[in-house]
């Protein structure tokens, strides 16, 4: 399947491509943009499909009306997971890891934007994100324990103890509290705090963009590939995956605009 900025016409969520950099905008201002089974769908096909859209160079996602994403909807998931059966509950928490794996599969930075609430499945969404920026009023809650679920949610006990560590996610995990985006910085969760979050993480991204891309989807592949390697392993695993690097054209141009004493250009070829 051939992907292009220009084909996606999304249904449940905003979609914005300027300068290499897509944007995301959970789009349910009036509820603080909860998920639905179509959302989290067409999220987790959006990301898989963007493996194959180089012209998408880095990514931004956001919440529209100054939150960011408050979770599940309780209404239209939690309210229809109880009436389910085994089956058809393991078909749905299958899905949702899904996005979290079509979102660290994709080769290109991803940014979140935070805002106001990021709650549940928001707080998963922000920390699978390669960067996060927050505002200093946002609010990070991994509240499943409040709706009597467990911690281990679309990766949260894998990937919130390498962020923040085992102490203080073992913490957010089980009491489900919010963590104040002073906390979140301090431990290492938000890279940045900003008032001005949304055009912060896009000038980022378009700077990410002007990057050399090939050298950037290495990067992220490594940056997981390596939780699960010794040392040893890991710095083989590093050695091909420069040697690859040093073959492109952008290591190349990179070198000319050096000797040239210029800015390189990459291309990401």
């Amino acid at each position: 399947m051939t992907f292009c900025p220009d084909d996606l016409q999304p249904k449940h969520f905003l979609w914005d491509f300027a300068d290499g950099v897509a944007t995301i905008t959970l789009n349910r201002p009036e509820r603080k943009n909860p998920l639905t089974f179509e959302s989290y769908d067409e999220l987790r096909a959006t990301f898989w499909n963007l493996d194959n859209c180089r012209q998408v160079k880095a990514i931004v996602i956001t919440g529209a009306g100054g939150n960011f994403c408050s979770g599940g909807d309780v209404h239209e998931i939690i309210g229809p997971l109880t009436k389910m059966d085994e089956a058809g509950l393991l078909r749905f928490t299958r899905m949702t890891g899904d996005l979290v794996r079509a979102m660290r599969a994709c080769p290109q930075p991803i940014i979140a934007a935070v805002e106001g609430v990021c709650a549940g499945a928001g707080a998963i969404i922000a920390m699978s994100s390669d960067l996060r920026l927050a505002s200093p009023e946002a609010k990070a809650a991994f509240l499943f324990t409040r709706v009597g679920l467990s911690g281990a949610d679309m990766g949260a006990c894998a990937i919130l103890p390498r962020l923040i560590g085992h102490g203080r996610a073992a913490e957010l995990l089980f009491t489900g509290r919010s963590m104040t985006a002073d906390e979140g910085f301090a431990w290492g969760f938000w890279n940045r705090l900003t008032p001005n979050v949304l055009a912060d993480a896009q000038a980022l991204a378009r700077d990410l963009a002007k990057g050399p891309n090939i050298a950037h989807a290495v990067t992220k592949k490594q940056l997981d590939a390596e939780w699960h390697v010794s040392i040893e392993t890991a710095i083989e695993m590093e050695a091909r995956a420069q040697a690859h690097c040093m073959q492109t054209k952008d290591f190349k141009r990179a070198y000319e605009a050096f000797a040239a004493k210029q800015k390189p250009e990459f291309k990401g070829d």
